[in-house]
């Protein structure tokens, strides 16, 4: 394992994580959401578990964050806050 590259996956991931449960706008903390499950890929890939990180592309940074985007543009607002 090298821990530079540890140290640095991690000084992302960890604001990436705090940004995606702050932001109020649904379509950025969605974006932010993929970025973090990018992150996690890197890290399962760095640690061995090549068949985790890919799940984790596939899935987490792919799909999940395209159909959490599609779904916040279907979806109406009805406050104005």
């Amino acid at each position: 394992m090298i821990f530079s590259f540890d140290l640095l996956v991690l000084l992302f991931l960890i604001p990436s994580a705090i940004i995606a449960l702050q932001l109020r706008n649904l379509v950025a903390a969605s974006m932010v959401f993929g970025i973090y499950s990018f992150l996690m890929c890197l890290l399962w890939a760095e640690m061995g578990a090549v068949d985790v990180a890919f799940t984790e592309a596939a899935v987490g940074a792919g799909v999940s964050a395209v159909f959490m985007i599609a779904t916040v543009y279907q979806t109406t607002r009805k406050s104005s806050d």
